[in-house]
């Protein structure tokens, strides 16, 4: 997030859901996947109609630029979280989801999100997976949708028409932009209205948009240091946050139907692959391999 003076921190966005939480059993939830798999949109779609509206607190957590050189992990890896303690969550505002969709298909099945589609204040970090998302998400927009895809009311600004570059192509629906300009930079604008009468210039679409001075001048740069090279992540801490989360965040409930999720799917795998992911598991909790090795043991003595 950058501020009106080019300050720059880095920022982790959290929704927290306002209707607490609460998990099926797994059988449960297998059963339901096969019996009845709109549970859980029917459920929503039924809430919102009643006018009991979900609704989800929006926190964050703020990080500074010399904070993330110093920290003792690699604050952009999405395997790893921010501790809340050194970063607690700041309230921000909430999200409260009160209509329904009128048409399913034009307002869901064709809705674009893409994190490319920032606002001014909101820059990429260095996060890896965002930088490839940045451009692979609209790509699969412009593939899944068409090229005008922006053109779709709920893609496009809200009660604002587009105002680019981009012309032609399937799906176009409203009035192509009309005769303006479809390059840039152009010169229908000043000195050309001065030789055309003041029909022509009341008739003619003047040039496109301009790029935002406000926005390009609260661009913040940030610095890269060191060598490019192949470097092994392996050796890299994968197992403390595991073993907090295991330890302080799963109640003996949740830890009961974490192994169960796990130990599902396991039991099918080769016998060495099961070993090789038990360990995996035993570094972040002794318990917890114990658990696995137990549930897939009984699952197989179930089978025979």
């Amino acid at each position: 997030m950058i501020n009106d003076k080019g300050e720059a921190n880095f920022v982790k966005f959290h929704f927290k859901s306002g209707q607490g939480i609460k998990n099926l059993p797994t059988a449960k939830a297998d059963e339901l996947a096969g019996s009845d798999p709109d549970y859980s949109i029917r459920d929503l779609f039924n809430a919102i109609a009643k006018g009991d509206f979900p609704s989800w607190d929006l926190k964050i957590q703020i990080m500074s630029p010399e904070e993330a050189e110093k920290y003792n992990y690699n604050p952009f890896d999405v395997t790893k979280v921010w501790s809340q303690k050194d970063f607690p969550l700041i309230p921000v505002g909430r999200m409260t989801l009160d209509r329904n969709p009128n048409n399913y298909f034009a307002e869901v099945e064709q809705i674009a999100f893409a994190p490319s589609h920032l606002v001014p204040g909101i820059e990429a970090s260095p996060d890896k997976m965002l930088q490839g998302r940045l451009f692979s998400y609209t790509d699969t927009h412009r593939h899944r949708l068409g090229a005008n895809y922006l053109q779709l009311p709920v893609n496009c600004p809200y009660r604002v028409n587009v105002k680019n570059y981009q012309r032609d192509g399937p799906m176009t629906f409203n009035d192509n932009q009309g005769g303006a300009p479809n390059y840039y930079p152009n010169s229908f604008e000043g000195e050309f209205f001065k030789f055309c009468d003041e029909e022509i210039f009341n008739n003619f679409l003047i040039k496109g948009p301009e790029p935002s001075a406000r926005t390009r001048n609260l661009q913040q740069p940030y610095k890269v240091s060191g060598e490019v090279y192949r470097f092994d992540s392996g050796d890299e801490d994968n197992f403390s946050q595991a073993t907090i989360f295991w330890n302080t965040v799963l109640d003996e409930a949740a830890r009961q139907r974490l192994v169960s999720n796990i130990s599902g799917h396991l039991v099918n795998a080769q016998g060495f692959i099961q070993e090789r992911a038990i360990s995996n598991f035993a570094k972040v909790s002794p318990e917890f391999g114990k658990l696995l090795t137990e549930a897939i043991n009984l699952k197989k003595s179930a089978k025979m």
